[in-house]
């Protein structure tokens, strides 16, 4: 992708919406994590200069958004809602009618995983099993970089590292502190071309800067890993993590009002690692998720032209410079 100046960005960002009668006032969530802002910028860009929509944006969480959909029928389009964290209360949602998931917004979903910088992967092949990695604890430094106290992940990857018995392998479950540290202690090691082996997920900043190899944990059993998300788990078990379902969803009243716009969003999707691609130069550059959104845009035509009815693509294309 090229990167368009900050004047082209804004250019692009100031054209008003080019009225269009059929589509009026839409709500959509913005949630508070960074993948998320990009989601509702690019679905509120596209629905507002090429459908003419008047948006509304509703910061909100998976779990309250929910709520609000359940008590009130708004707003109109939950953006990346992960099903994991959504709960019975959204699928008893789909069940009365309310509610309908348009897309896996997500592909093939937020991920999970152990991984290694792919530099080492290379050097080392063997080191792309847990065996390998196990085998060989020195060639990755004799440290498993574990999630901070309180996350999901630190309870899954807790009770892994029971089930495989790993310290007995000679490595050193190092517990970080917050994500930040998490976060840094592959930035180092990547950046110094050194070992470095830990759990993280995506779509992410980092995942996007740095080349990681995910390192095989086996089969994913569903059974085992649900087993592995209670806090230290009678009987622990090995199974890969499996890719999370994430979602846009909106009421169906929406879906009845706005056909054509629930049609353009049940296609608006990105490939996990292109998501975090683009938080990486988010990061970079410093930039918000609105100009993301452009960038983004304006640099992969060939992705969203599919998404949009014609109309509406000839009017994203003339307000893009395409």
């Amino acid at each position: 992708m090229r990167k368009l100046t900050p004047v082209a960005l804004l250019c692009a960002m100031s054209v008003p919406a080019l009225a269009q009668a059929d589509c009026g006032e839409v709500s959509i969530t913005e949630m508070g994590w960074a993948s998320n802002t990009v989601v509702t910028s690019v679905a509120k860009f596209i629905m507002e200069q090429g459908y003419g929509c008047d948006v509304t944006v509703v910061p909100s969480d998976t779990v309250p958004a929910v709520t609000s959909v359940a008590e009130n029928g708004e707003p109109d389009i939950v953006t990346e809602l992960w099903l994991n964290s959504a709960g019975e209360a959204y699928l008893e949602l789909e069940e009365q009618g309310k509610i309908e998931r348009l897309t896996k917004v997500l592909e093939p979903g937020g991920v999970e995983g152990w991984w290694i910088p792919t530099y080492l992967a290379e050097k080392h092949p063997e080191l792309t099993t847990i065996e390998g990695v196990m085998a060989n604890p020195e060639l990755v430094d004799n440290r498993f970089n574990n999630c901070p106290s309180g996350w999901g992940c630190r309870v899954v990857s807790d009770n892994l590292v029971r089930a495989l018995d790993l310290e007995s392998s000679g490595i050193e479950v190092f517990n970080h502190g917050s994500g930040e540290t998490l976060a840094s202690s592959m930035a180092s090691a990547v950046q110094s071309e050194e070992p470095w082996f830990g759990y993280y997920w995506g779509p992410t900043v980092p995942l996007g800067k740095f080349d990681m190899t995910r390192v095989e944990l086996g089969d994913y059993k569903p059974e085992v890993h649900t087993r592995n998300q209670t806090q230290e788990a009678d009987n622990p078990g090995v199974s890969e993590f499996p890719a999370a379902t994430v979602l846009t969803s909106v009421t169906t009243d929406f879906k009845d009002r706005e056909p054509e716009v629930a049609e353009m969003l049940s296609k608006l999707t990105f490939k996990t690692d292109t998501m975090s691609a683009l938080l990486a130069w988010m990061d970079s550059n410093n930039a918000s998720a609105e100009e993301a959104a452009v960038y983004f845009l304006s640099n992969n035509s060939d992705e969203w032209s599919s998404w949009l009815n014609d109309s509406a693509k000839k009017r994203l294309a003339s307000v893009l410079g395409e």
